[in-house]
């Protein structure tokens, strides 16, 4: 049988693989699967920004925000509860997800110009705060998986550049595999603060990790 996980749960198809087992397995003890599902989030990483935004006080002060790989919509369930209320938010992703108060929905792939433009013309403004949990559909190749994610990652790094607001800030996540080092640095131009952060959320034979970027330095 096949397994589809959709946010945090699991639509049964057919006949199930060992690792659909494996994967449905940690998902019944996951306790921030629990967690979510108590307290009606859609997906546990919504656990992962609630921590990132506690150290950091991301949605401080933000007023327009953008979420890179939205789907299922945990982390802009969580958006809307923190930002004030005359905050907007846009999403995309490449899946539609059921609608979130005071959230416009785009889908479509976020590398195409196009609509990264439909984004833009929708604040008509700068943007204060850009997060991506984007990740590419895994292949099972740890490096390839890796450059795969990279190439999406800076991809958003160049959107960031022309979009973000003098001292806005920037959070993607990585799969750590080689070129994070780099990447980091090539933040580091451009920000005023670059950190690693690992959640507690995070799974921990996980390779991802979360690169904060506070404080763009507007390019003069």
């Amino acid at each position: 049988m096949l397994q589809r996980p959709v946010g945090d749960r699991v639509k049964i198809t057919g006949k199930r693989s060992l690792s659909s087992r494996l994967w449905l397995d940690r998902q019944r003890r996951d306790l921030y699967v629990k967690q979510a599902r108590r307290e009606g989030y859609r997906s546990r990483a919504v656990f992962k920004l609630m921590e990132m935004d506690d150290k950091f006080h991301l949605t401080k002060n933000a007023k327009t925000i953008v979420d890179l790989g939205a789907a299922p919509g945990g982390w802009c369930q969580l958006l809307s509860e923190r930002v004030e209320e005359d905050a907007r938010i846009a999403a995309i992703d490449l899946v539609n997800f059921p609608s979130i108060p005071r959230v416009e929905q785009f889908i479509g792939d976020f590398t195409a110009e196009e609509n990264q433009q439909k984004m833009v013309d929708y604040f008509g403004c700068k943007i204060d705060l850009v997060l991506s949990d984007m990740a590419p559909s895994s292949i099972g190749h740890p490096a390839t998986d890796h450059q795969r994610l990279m190439n999406l990652v800076r991809g958003a790094h160049r959107f960031v550049k022309n979009v973000l607001t003098d001292r806005g800030n920037f959070i993607t996540k990585i799969f750590q595999g080689g070129e994070e080092k780099k990447f980091f640095e090539e933040l580091r131009e451009d920000f005023e603060k670059v950190c690693f952060f690992k959640p507690k959320s995070s799974r921990s034979p996980s390779a991802e990790i979360y690169v904060v970027a506070l404080g763009f330095k507007k390019c003069t």
